[in-house]
């Protein structure tokens, strides 16, 4: 990888948000939005916290970068096809996971939780979901907890993002969906998020592991070293932190 010249330097936000192809290091995103951590703005530039993250570990690294955006479920195929050097997409560090690519050290980690209407009681245990209809993201750690938990009492419904499943919750067509519980706080807070809630927090280490990391291939040692190294920094400078606290009130990188 090269080391960013002074104009690279300056115009490193500029290739984060317009993809010119002069990039050193590619990094992959998830194409569909997923608030606060991923979403295209009304110019067509990609924000949220995992983008201005993206930025600022690219600055520790100093190498200049370039976001590329790919469907959800076809984003490890697009690491190993080598169309992007890392995914950045709120993507957990498992064991199932390791056995295709590497990960950097996490960047953070948030809950699970279970979201369903305020008037229904639903609580994390499977029997309280017997015969209802839950929905989740499909090819998500999240999706695997359901299949492994609720699968024998729910009816399980999956989509392709995550937007979907919550418009499915509004309208009735599923009665919960399970997700991470930072992406559900635009939606509780939103008009249509008013008659839901926070019904359980959802735990299983094997599924979740231990947080969410970059992925990369696995030969792809100098730049895994680099990225750990650069989460490493902007730790300890006080940049994550100040990038953090404009989206959260609380330490999303977690224990």
């Amino acid at each position: 990888m090269q080391k960013m010249n002074r104009f690279a330097a300056a115009t490193a936000a500029l290739l984060l948000s317009t993809g010119i192809a002069s990039a050193d290091v590619k990094i992959g995103i998830a194409a569909e939005p997923y608030p606060p951590f991923a979403e295209k703005a009304a110019d067509g530039s990609w924000q949220g916290w995992e983008v201005e993250m993206i930025g600022a570990i690219c600055a520790a690294m100093e190498e200049s970068c370039e976001i590329v955006p790919v469907a959800w479920d076809g984003i490890i195929p697009a690491l190993l096809s080598e169309k992007m050097d890392v995914i950045m997409a709120s993507m957990s560090i498992t064991e199932e996971r390791m056995k295709t690519i590497s990960f950097s050290d996490k960047y953070y980690n948030t809950p699970a939780v279970l979201i369903g209407p305020k008037s229904m009681e639903l609580t994390g245990d499977p029997a309280s979901l017997d015969g209802k209809y839950v929905g989740v993201q499909v090819s998500t750690t999240h999706a695997n907890f359901v299949d492994a938990h609720f699968g024998e009492t729910a009816e399980i419904k999956t989509y392709n993002t995550f937007d979907e499943h919550n418009q499915d919750l509004v309208a009735g067509r599923v009665d919960a969906v399970v997700g991470d519980s930072l992406a559900f706080q635009d939606f509780l807070n939103s008009d249509a998020g008013q008659g839901f809630e926070i019904k359980a927090e959802l735990a299983d280490v094997a599924i979740f592991g231990p947080g969410v990391g970059g992925g990369l291939r696995k030969d792809d040692t100098e730049l895994r070293d680099k990225m750990n190294a650069a989460i490493q920094k902007i730790r300890d400078d006080g940049t994550y932190k100040k990038i953090s606290d404009k989206y959260f009130d609380f330490d999303i990188y977690g224990g």
